[in-house]
């Protein structure tokens, strides 16, 4: 599998040759959408809470008697039929919403996933990705030199400049080969890797 090599001006120059097993697997949509759908549901912190009829704050009293009202019959005001009454079958925060997958399946799935970028051109390399100081307008300015937009960087080390002036900025992430999460890969429209960071992506996946 060849990939393309753009330089600082965002040009493409020379391929990259990358592993089959990793940037040439088949598209299977079905094990990118499960693992997708995992990562997010993995990601859901399950605290939420909604109150049933014993724990709303409402008082127990009749609201009116049972007969000769002319109205249907009423208990309390803290009735699931009634507004501000409490929910039937409410949420519990000790709900489960995990998802299991297993490795390889996980790892297959992410190879689809970088095939499919790969095969679109949405995924090229550059030879290494850095700024001088970290400032947000001089990463802008550097994308833009490039054309990029939305972008997700792969670089294969923590680099404190980038990181930091990347923080403002929306459509931008900056991430190492082990964070690289199939729900970005998915939704930024670039991806951009490092040479290094790419011998590091066929060493984890192929």
């Amino acid at each position: 599998m060849e990939l393309k090599l753009l330089n600082e001006q965002g040009q493409a120059g020379s391929n990259v040759a990358a592993a089959d097993t990793v940037f040439g697997r088949d598209y299977n949509e079905a094990l990118i959408h499960q693992i997708v759908v995992a990562y997010a549901a993995n990601a859901r912190s399950g605290n939420r809470k909604q109150k049933d009829r014993e724990e709303v704050h409402h008082t127990t009293k009749k609201p009116w008697r049972q007969k000769g009202t002319g109205r249907a019959r009423a208990g309390m005001s803290s009735s699931p039929l009634w507004r501000g009454g409490g929910r039937i079958f409410p949420n519990s925060p000790d709900e489960n919403f995990t998802h299991k997958v297993n490795k390889k399946m996980y790892r297959a799935g992410i190879c689809s996933i970088l095939s499919q970028l790969a095969r679109e051109e949405r995924l090229v390399v550059v030879e290494n990705f850095a700024i001088d100081a970290p400032k947000t307008k001089l990463l802008a300015q550097k994308l833009n030199g490039m054309g990029l937009e939305s972008v997700m960087i792969i670089t294969d080390t923590t680099d404190e400049n980038l990181m930091l002036a990347s923080r403002n900025l929306p459509h931008v992430l900056v991430v190492e080969p082990r964070h690289a999460d199939p729900m970005s890969l998915v939704f930024y429209k670039k991806i951009v890797v490092t040479k290094a960071a790419l011998t590091m992506i066929e060493e984890m996946f192929a």
